[in-house]
């Protein structure tokens, strides 16, 4: 028998993913089949946020259904007591979801392999809207990046706009030792996760075959 055991934020967000999505989707009121979901595990966009750059970092996850693109971070009790009632991100982190929704709203097929029109038509915008980030050059890896996932989550779910763009903060607790706070960043949907119960001497177990 195999086994994959993980340790952490990230082993709980990718357990979540397995286990958990409906709940995700059910907070809110989202109808689409997890099978018809599509799933990113911590894509990548620049390793990095830096002030006057491309780049803005990594999210945890992105789900795309049917309906709504969830872009999520992730935190955990880190296998302490956790009593705040809020939990709040920091700037970098709620201008990575800013900056990407932005990349939503604005791209579309039409700029598919000419990612320079794309830049030609917004480049002025994105500087503005975005807090003097830039928009990603040409042939960049960036670049590349974003057109590939933007072009996958809109063929995933057609119709974007900013409603149906959803900032998610998954919380991780033991409720045996830990609060769930009540409270975060008011553009962010807050769902405390109980992980009591998944843990084994600190693992959860990610697969088992």
């Amino acid at each position: 028998m195999s086994k994959i055991l993980g340790y952490g934020e990230d082993a709980l967000t990718l357990w979540a993913l397995k286990q958990r999505t409906s709940k995700i989707l059910e907070a809110f009121q989202d109808k689409t089949p997890i099978s018809e979901c599509l799933i990113f595990y911590r894509p990548s966009f620049g390793r990095h946020s830096r002030a006057n750059s491309s780049v803005f970092g990594e999210f945890d996850a992105i789900i795309a259904s049917r309906t709504n693109i969830y872009l999520i971070e992730s935190k955990w009790d880190n296998l302490t007591e956790f009593k705040n009632e809020e939990i709040t991100l920091r700037k970098e982190q709620t201008l990575r979801h800013k900056v990407f929704s932005w990349y939503l709203t604005h791209w579309s097929k039409k700029y598919s392999n000419n990612w320079q029109s794309f830049i030609n038509e917004y480049q002025k915008d994105f500087k503005i809207e975005n807090e003097n980030k830039t928009i990603a050059p040409k042939g960049s890896l960036l670049s590349r990046n974003l057109e590939s996932i933007l072009s996958k989550i809109q063929t995933q779910c057609e119709n974007i706009s900013g409603s149906n763009i959803k900032n998610v903060l998954l919380f991780f607790f033991n409720a045996e030792k830990s609060n769930k706070p009540s409270k975060t960043n008011d553009t962010f949907k807050l769902l405390p996760i109980n992980y009591n119960g998944e843990i084994k001497d600190n693992f959860v177990t990610l697969f088992s075959k």
